[in-house]
């Protein structure tokens, strides 16, 4: 019997329009959000979709992950059997250093192929499932916090009791106020996160950060930027709250080094800074071994690359603190699945279907197209 192959590969960079503006610790969104679209196609017929979503201030450019995935990955990905996933993806990781976005786009739209071809989910491919669903957590980012807690009074009635709050964009007396207005509003029935996305500087962010503590949040994510390494293993060491680890962590030497440092207490899993749904889950190991929970994070994926996400989190028991994968619901204006991801009662409900176990819409795709490349 013949080995399927890759036989096709079409691109397309789409722009998005969102709802909201967002504020980060390191760059702000608004307007619209690109990504890259990877659609495969193998020798028997059998199509899968990919995503790369990079972010400029935290891993590259979407058109950087096109050209790259145009110009240098192509020529390589066409002809290579499908099932033959870590021995592509080492070759690429050979063939070109970093964008990492571009790769686990790659990876995910292989997997598809496979999941299909078999009848079986991504999750089942990483090993099956130990969870349906995964709950979904909600980032506070809004520049008008009062629209935020509007949201909030609306969501949580409905079972989204997960919030996480971007922190040290506005001045700290501003935080500690939307912090307080939580608290005061809601109580203990929710969960309280903040994330400050490197926005600290290691001077003065232990009393910035034992201000924030009286408000009980389950962890603090990434308070200083990525090099203070030290500092965060300070931090981790002086807080009551654990510390949770994100732009210091993106791949196995990070992971190796934050638990040798003893740099955090948890780690967030984002397969656009990981590259790759393997390598996630690799990660994932090291943590387990030094018993750090894992957390789903996100950069600004559609739900393509949510759904990979999903299937990710439904086969690795480590990553136990919930998802992120608020996008598709809450912030695009639209997306490119004929039927987006289910949300049920504060939950991501993971697809069931074979592959990534979603429907991509042609029309939709082409709507938002901005440059599409054939080969």
């Amino acid at each position: 019997m013949t080995e399927a192959t890759v036989a096709r590969i079409r691109l397309f960079l789409i722009e998005s329009p969102i709802k909201m503006a967002r504020l980060q610790g390191v760059g702000n969104v608004k307007g619209t959000v690109k990504r890259v679209l990877i659609e495969l196609t193998s020798s028997d017929g059998v199509v899968g979709w990919g995503e790369a979503a990079p972010w400029e201030v935290f891993t590259g450019t979407p058109e950087a992950a096109f050209s790259a995935l145009d110009i240098y990955l192509r020529p390589i990905v066409l002809g290579k059997p499908v099932r033959r996933i870590r021995a592509l993806m080492a070759e690429l990781e050979r063939a070109l250093v970093g964008h990492a976005e571009a790769k686990v786009g790659i990876e995910m739209a292989m997997l598809d192929i496979v999941g299909k071809s078999s009848g079986l989910s991504v999750a089942d491919l990483l090993g099956g499932r130990v969870r349906d669903t995964i709950p979904l957590s909600f980032s506070i980012a809004d520049p008008d916090f009062s629209a935020d807690l509007e949201r909030m009074r609306k969501m949580v009635p409905d079972g989204n009791v997960i919030y996480k709050v971007k922190t040290g964009v506005k001045p700290h007396r501003e935080d500690l106020d939307h912090l307080e207005a939580i608290r005061k509003e809601f109580g203990d029935k929710v969960d309280l996160r903040v994330d400050y996305n490197q926005a600290l500087a290691p001077f003065g962010a232990i009393k910035i950060l034992r201000d924030v503590e009286q408000f009980a949040p389950t962890f603090i994510e990434q308070p200083v930027p990525r090099k203070y390494l030290d500092v965060m293993a300070q931090l981790t060491a002086a807080l009551e709250t654990p510390v949770l680890a994100d732009e210091s962590c993106f791949d196995r030497r990070d992971m190796m080094e934050v638990v040798r440092r003893e740099a955090a207490d948890a780690v967030s899993i984002k397969l656009m800074k990981a590259g790759g749904l393997f390598e996630a889950q690799s990660i994932m190991t090291i943590a387990d071994i030094a018993g750090l929970p894992g957390y789903g994070g996100t950069l600004w994926e559609g739900g393509i690359g949510l759904a990979a996400g999903t299937q990710l989190i439904a086969a690795t028991s480590g990553i136990s603190l919930g998802c992120e994968f608020y996008m598709p619901h809450h912030v695009l204006t639209e997306d490119v699945l004929e039927e987006r991801v289910a949300n049920r009662a504060g939950h991501v409900v993971v697809p069931d279907g074979p592959g990534l176990g979603i429907r991509v819409s042609e029309a939709s795709v082409r709507a938002n197209a901005r440059v599409l490349a054939e080969g």
